[in-house]
């Protein structure tokens, strides 16, 4: 950028931080009790210095942080533990609350930040121990040098911290204090390695469907459920490994190998309805298990989710071409996680460089890093670029557990608990003690709800199963909760440099489990690979994860080894020349024997970006960067391709207005643009018929929360008369986790019912104002006016007036005080709204749960493509901006370039970091 240009950029980004401090300081005056404390100088006074020199304690020689016209800084030094350190610094001067907020979460603490309002997900936190598994790790599992990083990691952290108040650090400690007077505490090693804990709950898969498959049972019949988790389409959807088997010879996973057909786990084969008829958890389950199970969701709910809604949002799209197929001749590998948006972004981008790459300073890396922690995690090093998306494995389970006072019954025995005892300081003064109770299947996490202490008053058990008594508890499995060895694949992955290395980097990575994705540019064309790591149980036969187990019962046991790392599916330079992973199958499960888990996504985004691949290099052609991006912008609806044709046949000749609305189909490409009339109204479309055919016939404990119907008592039989008659039900659930959410398990859950035109999912009752159906026409066209309207009553009478990105935003709230604060304050750290393309399983994955609305509920949450060897013509986003403090000029001052799906340049070389150098700060030893 021409010299001029950034000057005027900063003048224009200076000019407009001064008035935004300006507006706050008037936003204070105004907030009665607040007004007579804060002035520009509170605003201003936890700003960073970005220029000149600092002293920090503990560094062995200068280390220089270079800072570009965004503020994402790249820091130089001369040994490990000093480029670990200025990172620590450097994180807590941009991000320290939000690391403050994670490290209190993780810990079960935030009660002792925001009050009694938080006492309840601390006691769920402390029962699960994030912070004391992390422990468990740093003082067993780590290695040496990992254990050094982290250190040297804290030491910086807290050599910012050193003589600060809260309100040096950021402006919500100056709200803070307003409320209680808590007081910063020095960063510790576990505070780092507890973070991968939080990471791993939000990416633990299928907990969720586990529950709300249970809860169907109180609606629907066995068919129904199975109806709605059906069968992974991979005739229509490929898997990410096409090829390979477990060799029996040699027990390693051969990608060359030819499957034999069968799964030797039964457990890894079959639908997806969770209909196995596990002995302890029949078919049928009565409405008292089904509402204990409810309050657990309740709990899980309450849990800050820092990556998103779990579910089937919580994905990522990313792939690598070979060199073959390329402009540049060497591989191209893109990335974009999708997660919840959060101001500011869970991602921070940073480059970690060693001035002379020896053995006392190893690294040269450069990507995404989580503040809080240590290291890169997404990115590229001087020799290999990888990429993450969640691989979405069944790695927890719900146990049905029979207890007294004194413990739990197992294999015919009454087997003592594993007790201890945790003190949840509350601010404003006061604390609550628990007694957290453990079994051989986890912990007991019924005891943290006083419904759940009666989980399983009613529910159904075969005969063998222990008396009921007052009920069965419910304990959680997970293997985030076995101590393992995350933190140290991070540094092996930085430092890896070719594929053998970073498939020994991938072997330690066991929580949360990730599709990783490699490229390297080594000899004519460069290699690419795929690793699915991961540490991932082995149950037994019968147990397939779908549904809560007999805790008493031994054959409900994980096997003591996970399914071993060398037999985990792989590939190296597949002969196709492309990688495509989001969130899909990784492999066909009736030729793999392990069970990985039933509940992948259903792959609309995966093969979306195979097709875009394939239609771009056929016949001969070449993928460029630019191709790249434009994929990762891709707003092709799969479900509107599919439904569209059946609406267009829909007569509404006789309503002039739904007509209107109808015509907008017409012609329409199915792509999901921001100013597209035709995507808004068939998205409103589509939520209705969801609604209609499915949402209303579900339990309430899945609906959302406040939303009511008229429907027969749940154990209700014969028709509805004097004695039978409907009660009013209204909805339990989040609205941006209710069902059903409109992602691309409808969509197979609706495909072959097209072709059913008198399914009973097409029948809906009669309301005041609408006759009832009992057809698939009759239920579309009942659609289609009601989408009508409601679009009439949100965008406008005139049809020409609507936009889908006017239905479709996404607001950023700052995660805590943004989103309970007071109402000025919240004012004052949140931006928004942004009217966005794209939608629900399209490559441009803005996410929107249809039972909540259109509002956006995650994103891409960066986006990044890597030009694998020629590293410096690189590009990448982030979702907002380096800073975490709301009034700097780097808060989001990169939104709207990313809601724009442009890429900013990403310098890696020094002398491309030099020319794109703002500021330069010095930190002294």
């Amino acid at each position: 950028m021409p010299a001029n240009t950034t000057a005027a950029s900063t003048k224009k980004k200076g000019r407009r931080a001064r008035l935004l401090v300006f507006v706050l300081v008037l936003a204070l005056v105004a907030g009665v009790g607040y007004g007579a404390y804060w002035t520009v100088s509170t605003v201003r006074a936890s700003f960073p210095q970005t220029t000149g020199t600092l002293d920090v304690e503990g560094l062995s020689a200068p280390v220089d942080v270079k800072r570009d016209q965004y503020g994402i800084p790249q820091i130089y030094a001369s040994t490990d533990e000093d480029l670990f350190r200025a990172q620590g610094y450097v994180h807590a001067q941009d991000r320290f609350w939000e690391m403050d907020v994670r490290r209190h979460m993780t810990a079960g603490r935030l009660s002792e930040m925001f009050g009694k309002s938080q006492v309840d997900a601390d006691a769920f936190l402390r029962t699960l121990g994030w912070h004391r598994v992390a422990q468990e790790e740093y003082d067993k599992k780590l290695s040496p040098d990992t254990k050094k990083y982290l250190q040297a990691y804290a030491d910086g952290v807290n050599a910012y911290l050193k003589g600060k108040e809260g309100r040096d650090v950021s402006l919500e400690y100056a709200a803070l204090a307003f409320s209680n007077d808590y007081t910063i505490e020095p960063w510790t090693p576990v505070d780092s390695v507890a973070w991968l804990k939080a990471m791993a709950w939000d990416l633990r898969g299928n907990m969720q469907e586990e529950i709300d498959r249970s809860l169907m049972h109180t609606r629907l019949s066995e068919k129904q459920i199975k109806d709605l988790y059906p069968a992974y389409p991979y005739d229509l959807h490929q898997p990410i490994v096409g090829k390979g088997a477990v060799d029996e010879a040699t027990g390693k996973f051969d990608p060359s190998a030819k499957a034999s057909g069968s799964s030797a786990d039964s457990a890894g084969s079959g639908d997806a309805s969770g209909s196995s008829g596990a002995a302890g958890t029949p078919q049928g389950a009565a409405q008292g298990f089904q509402t204990q199970l409810s309050a657990l969701s309740d709990s899980l709910e309450r849990i800050p989710a820092l990556l998103g809604p779990n579910g089937n949002g919580i994905g990522s799209n990313s792939w690598v071409v070979s060199g073959k197929y390329t402009t540049t001749g060497k591989p191209l590998l893109a990335n974009d996680p999708h997660l919840a948006p959060q101001l500011p972004s869970l991602w921070y981008q940073m480059g970690l460089h060693c001035r002379a790459v020896s053995d006392k300073c190893r690294y040269d890396v450069a990507g995404y890093t989580f503040s809080g922690m240590p290291g890169v995690i997404i990115g590229h090093n001087q020799d290999i670029a990888w990429g993450f998306t969640n691989l979405g494995a069944d790695v927890s389970d719900l146990y049905l557990q029979k207890v007294s006072d004194q413990g739990y019954q197992y294999d015919g025995k009454e087997v003592p608990f594993t007790t201890r005892t945790e003190t949840i300081k509350v601010a404003g003064g006061g604390s609550r003690t628990i007694t957290v109770r453990t079994t051989n299947n986890g912990p007991l996490v019924s005891d943290r709800s006083n419904e759940l202490e009666r989980v399983g008053e009613e529910a159904p058990v075969t005969a063998s199963a222990p008396d009921r008594g007052d009920g069965y508890a419910v304990s959680l499995r997970w293997t985030a909760l076995d101590p393992g060895k995350s933190m140290d694949a991070v540094f092996k992955l930085n430092r890896a440099k070719d594929f053998d290395g970073f498939r020994e980097a991938a072997r330690d990575f066991e929580v949360p489990a990730q599709n990783l994705v490699y490229a390297d540019a080594k000899g004519a064309e460069g290699h690419i690979g795929y690793q699915a790591p991961g540490r991932i149980p082995v149950r037994a036969k019968g147990h397939d994860g779908t549904m809560p187990a007999p805790g008493w019962d031994p054959k409900y046991r994980w096997e003591k080894d996970p399914v071993p790392f060398d037999e985990l599916p792989y590939e190296h330079d597949p002969q196709r020349g492309y990688i495509v992973t989001a969130n899909q199958a990784v492999i066909d499960a009736e030729k793999y024997p392990h069970a990985l888990t039933r509940d992948w996504g259903y792959g609309s985004r995966s093969q979306r970006i195979n097709d875009l691949i394939e239609l771009k290099i056929k016949d001969g052609g070449k993928i460029s960067t630019d191709d790249m991006r434009t994929m990762q912008m891709d707003n092709s609806s799969e479900i509107a391709k599919m439904l569209t044709p059946f609406l267009l046949k829909i007569d509404v000749s006789d309503d002039a207005y739904v007509r209107e609305a109808q015509k907008l189909l017409e012609g329409w490409d199915y792509t999901q643009e921001a100013d597209s009339g035709a995507a808004a109204y068939f998205n409103a479309v589509w939520r209705n018929v969801l609604k209609l055919a499915f949402g209303d016939k579900l339990p309430k404990e899945l609906r959302v929360k406040g939303e009511c119907i008229n429907v027969r008592p749940a154990d209700s039989t014969g028709p509805v008369d004097e004695q039978n008659r409907l009660v009013r039900e209204c909805g339990q659930r989040d609205a941006e986790s209710a069902q059903p959410d409109g992602g691309d398990r409808w969509y197979e859950v609706v495909r072959p019912l097209l072709k059913n035109e008198k399914s009973e999912w097409w029948q809906s009752p009669a309301s005041r104002i609408d006759e009832g159906t009992t057809t698939r026409d009759q239920l579309l066209r009942r659609a289609m006016i009601d989408a009508r309207w409601e679009l009439t009553s949100k965008l406008g009478k005139d049809v020409n007036s609507w936009s889908w990105g006017r239905l479709h935003q996404l607001t950023l709230k700052n995660q805590t005080l943004g989103t309970e604060g007071p109402g000025f304050l919240q004012a004052m750290l949140n931006r928004g709204p942004w009217n966005l393309a794209g939608g629900e399983a399209a490559v441009n994955a803005t996410g929107w749960n249809a039972a909540g609305g259109y509002g956006v509920v995650w994103v891409p949450s960066m986006r990044m493509v890597v030009n694998v060897g020629d590293w410096d013509k690189s590009r990448w986003i982030n979702l907002t901006g380096a800073s975490g403090h709301a009034y700097s000029a780097h808060y989001t001052d990169q939104t709207d370039k990313w809601a724009r799906g442009e890429l900013l340049d990403w310098a890696y070389g020094e002398k491309a970091v030099d020319a794109t150098t703002a500021d330069t700060l010095v930190l002294k030893p």
